[in-house]
């Protein structure tokens, strides 16, 4: 592609700051925003007047804005296993419009493909009159591992098989959008389009006002109608989930903003379990049974007792309960077929032989190099096509002939000759080009458009939108990765004013609340961890920062506090042997070690290690997070980036103080989970969660700090360390006027209930929260195991006599009861937590292939 450069000024806005740019002219390519001569086409007027009367600066600012609302969102593309740096949706301002008039010709296209696709689902799986009639060669579909021959004879309640569709939708040179592909086995980017939306409307809101877009409520409504609709055989109150890969999909922020936004269950493979012919979700209130999955895995990783054995994404059985009736899937298995690039060549006689007549919206030219012209063709033209496979994976890519040397295309000949039936070839069709705000000025980038249809009782509704990307490297001629380009919002502009979306649906949907209350063991589980985390990562900085402060305050700290100390920071965040065996070298010379012990993230037990972790376990419940957790989360993710920059040469010269902001945000991710969250049992088991650690750690500090007598001296600067790190220090001295006693210490942090870090406080909660927990798998009489252990917690820290405690043993020389209480406490907390596990959590080993298994036996 060729491009004109000049200089243009918007000649529509009057007496503002203009705005002025060098913007590539397209010489092969259709503009979206410009005619010919650079002049705005008028549907794009509005928003070129509002975006010339800002200045470079106010831009910018609208475009941080934008960034920021994405990143507090938790919108994400393609995270990576590190939960510090997850890679945040790139959204352009600048939206792609459509004016209504070309829309509506678009609207009935797109409907009319995905009545086709429909009739070729039911066709392929049903009577094969296209095979039959040689319309589709039949290589092309036996060969792919996209048919599902387990599949054959299953259907859908309804009028429609194909009840999502995604198009991916580009401009040729003249203007005329062709269909490059198809999106059927789990269609994403609707949930995208719909945060771009929410986002362009916050930060240009006047635009937004102003231009009359369309809505796309009204979409979202038709598709929870139609997911409802799905099990109105069996029930009026269909549980629907949206079945996830995991936190680690690339698109696992759309899933979870779907779940939400359409009030649906996100769960994933290990949620659901196959019993008496139904899909069952495990929850905390036992099996419930579910009706309509949503899913978005791929076709052949949801069963693994019939399709891949080796998945750990699915449910094992799922496809004998689809083929019984007893479940509906959206999409159905199987649909991944109609995802071959090679149909793409025969769709014309296709759509010829099942409606009788062409598609509107035509598709890009194809040649499948299985047909022998074809092949022939594709070879001699080889430098102005678009190489691909067949067989469309994830992990296939596309090879431009225009791109490649001859050696390379000397390459790519010989494997398609080795194996023809492999490969198709398209034109190439760079697609319209759109104005991108980057680098402070307006540049034209190639676009692509997703457009999304759901069914209906009568056909297909289509959104009116849909996701826009473009590229935003200049060398790029066509978007091909959505990683590596921009999405913007796509506005189609409506000939007056629309009125808001009625509420009837909303009233016909509503599902029982109790049903919708119910939550995966797996959410549950990874709550109660992000809330130990949180926890064990609080408490371990909190006497870090007590430590730095003792060694680096205006008395020297005497060798044997030092020491004890250093001891107590190894033994505390378990990073061992750490000091417990270090040499005299080590304890003076500890820089090393202590920022090892905050700052190694694959060290076990260390700061980062916990921060992150818990951040992992907020990912696996993204869909669970308020808007404000989710911003201070990302005030972690910033602080600890920090952190290692303030420890990349050592310990900085105040190391308190680089802890401070961590230990204030996960304070106020406790404030506000403790003020703001409903008080349902994921509260509780995140409270559960904390108020264990915290016991835990309190236990830990006591024994590590006080069972060994020290001096005079060096004992009241341990006990002061303790007190201040828990926050206690002020009330322990204006109670105690001063006299460190160890017992006097003993009663402020083991049996004052009214200290909410004593251990008294937190096993009296745990007591509180087991009462409200519920006892489904319960088959005894009585107390449970979990509520009896806390109960024996709570007597022994009553009934403990505080001066014996602190009384050292002439033999042994040191506080043996102490040890022995603080280590029995442990040893139960330890306990109640396996106990809940194993009650409350799913640990469900994940199924393995046979065959696999057979092959690693050693015989």
């Amino acid at each position: 592609m060729q491009f004109q450069t000049g200089t243009f000024l918007t000649s529509v806005i009057d007496e503002k700051p203009t705005l002025s740019s060098t913007y590539d002219t397209p010489m092969h390519a259709y503009d979206e925003a410009f005619t010919e001569d650079r002049q705005p086409r008028p549907h794009w007027e509005s928003i070129m007047r509002h975006m010339g009367s800002l200045t470079n600066e106010e831009m910018l600012d609208r475009q941080r804005r934008a960034q920021r609302i994405l990143r507090e969102d938790g919108a994400t593309y393609n995270l990576s296993s590190d939960p510090l740096t997850p890679s945040v949706w790139s959204l352009d301002l600048i939206p792609n419009i459509i004016q209504t008039e070309e829309w509506l010709t678009i609207e009935q296209g797109l409907a009319q493909r995905s009545t086709l696709f429909d009739l070729l689902l039911k066709d392929l799986y049903g009577p094969q009159e296209l095979l039959k009639n040689g319309i589709i060669p039949s290589e092309i579909i036996f060969s792919h591992p996209g048919f599902l021959r387990q599949c054959h004879g299953v259907t859908v309640p309804g009028a429609h098989q194909l009840l999502l569709h995604a198009v991916d939708l580009v401009r040729d040179p003249n203007g005329q959008f062709q269909v490059i592909g198809d999106r059927t086995q789990a269609p994403n980017g609707a949930g995208y389009a719909l945060e771009n939306r929410t986002v362009v409307s916050r930060v240009i809101p006047n635009s937004f006002r102003d231009s009359q877009v369309r809505r796309l409520s009204g979409f979202f409504l038709s598709f929870k109608s139609m997911l409802s609709s799905l099990a109105s055989q069996w029930t009026d109150t269909p549980r629907i989930v949206v079945l996830s890969p995991g936190a680690l999909s690339s698109t696992y922020f759309e899933q979870a903003y779907l779940a939400n936004y359409l009030g649906f269950s996100l769960v994933q493979g290990s949620d659901l379990t196959v019993r008496n012919g139904a899909v069952w979700m495990k929850s905390l209130n036992g099996l419930a049974r579910v009706d309509v999955i949503l899913r978005r895995v791929d076709d052949a990783y949801c069963d693994q007792a019939e399709l891949r054995a080796d998945s750990y994404l699915g449910v094992p059985g799922l496809l004998e309960v689809v083929r019984a009736g007893n479940v509906v899937l959206a999409n159905p298995l199987g649909s991944g077929i109609l995802e071959a690039p090679a149909l793409i060549k025969f769709l014309p006689a296709i759509s010829e032989f099942l409606m009788g007549e062409q598609l509107s919206i035509p598709s890009v030219s194809t040649w499948w190099c299985g047909d022998n012209d074809d092949f022939h063709y594709v070879l001699a033209n080889i430098h102005n096509l678009i190489i691909k496979p067949a067989i469309r994976r994830h992990d296939s890519s596309s090879v431009y002939g225009h791109t490649l040397s001859e050696k390379q295309k000397l390459s790519i000949i010989e494997k398609i000759k080795k194996h023809p039936h492999l490969y198709v070839a398209q034109g190439y069709v760079p697609g319209s080009m759109s104005p991108i705000w980057l680098e402070g000025k307006m540049q034209a980038r190639p676009s692509i458009l997703r457009a999304f249809t759901v069914s209906n009782p009568t056909g297909y509704t289509v959104m009116p939108g849909g996701l826009s990307r473009t590229g935003e490297s200049s060398q790029e001629t066509i978007v091909s990765h959505i990683s590596r380009s921009k999405s913007k919002d796509t506005w189609i502009l409506a000939a007056e004013p629309e009125e808001q979306a009625s509420n009837q649906i909303e009233q016909v949907l509503l599902h029982d609340e109790a049903l919708q209350s119910n939550l995966p063991s797996r959410v549950i589980e990874n709550l109660f961890w992000m809330g130990r985390y949180a926890e064990r990562a609080e408490i371990s900085m909190r006497l870090l920062r007590t430590i730095f402060k003792q060694m680096n305050g205006v008395d020297p700290l005497p060798e044997e506090s030092q020491r004890t100390l250093l001891e107590m920071a190894s033994t505390q965040t378990s990073c061992l042997p750490g000091f417990m065996e270090g040499d005299e070298d080590m304890f003076a010379n500890p820089e090393a070690e202590l920022v090892s012990i905050i700052t190694d993230g694959s060290r076990a037990g260390s700061v980062k290690a916990n921060l992150q972790a818990m951040l992992s376990c907020s990912e696996q419940v993204k869909e669970m997070l308020s808007a404000d957790t989710r911003i201070i989360i990302n005030e972690l993710r910033d602080h600890i980036h920090e952190l290692d920059r303030a420890y990349t040469n050592g310990l900085p010269s105040a190391p308190e103080e680089s802890l401070d902001s961590l230990v204030t945000s996960l304070l106020a991710l406790s404030g506000l989970n403790h003020e703001s969250m409903l008080r349902g049992l994921d509260w509780t088991f995140q409270e559960i969660g904390r108020r264990t650690e915290r016991a835990l750690q309190t236990a830990t500090l006591l024994r590590s700090a006080l069972t060994k007598p020290l001096s005079s001296t060096s004992q009241q600067q341990i006990l002061e360390s303790v007190l201040l790190s828990v926050e206690a220090l002020i009330s322990f001295r204006r109670r105690y006027r001063n006299r460190a006693r160890v017992a006097y210490g003993l009663d402020l942090l083991m049996i004052d209930g009214t200290n909410p870090r004593s251990l008294l406080y937190q096993v009296e909660q745990l007591r509180k929260y087991i009462i409200e927990l519920p006892r489904n798998n319960s088959t005894t009489a009585g107390l449970s195991p979990e509520h009896k252990i806390i109960l024996k917690s709570l007597n022994d820290i009553q009934l403990a006599d505080l001066e014996t405690l602190a009384k050292v043993d002439d033999k042994t020389q040191s506080r043996v009861k102490l040890e022995r209480l603080m280590t029995e406490l442990l040893e139960q907390l330890e306990q109640f937590t396996v106990l809940i596990s194993d009650k409350y959590f799913d640990h469900t080993a994940g199924p393995q292939s046979l065959t696999d298994a057979i092959k690693g036996t050693r015989l």
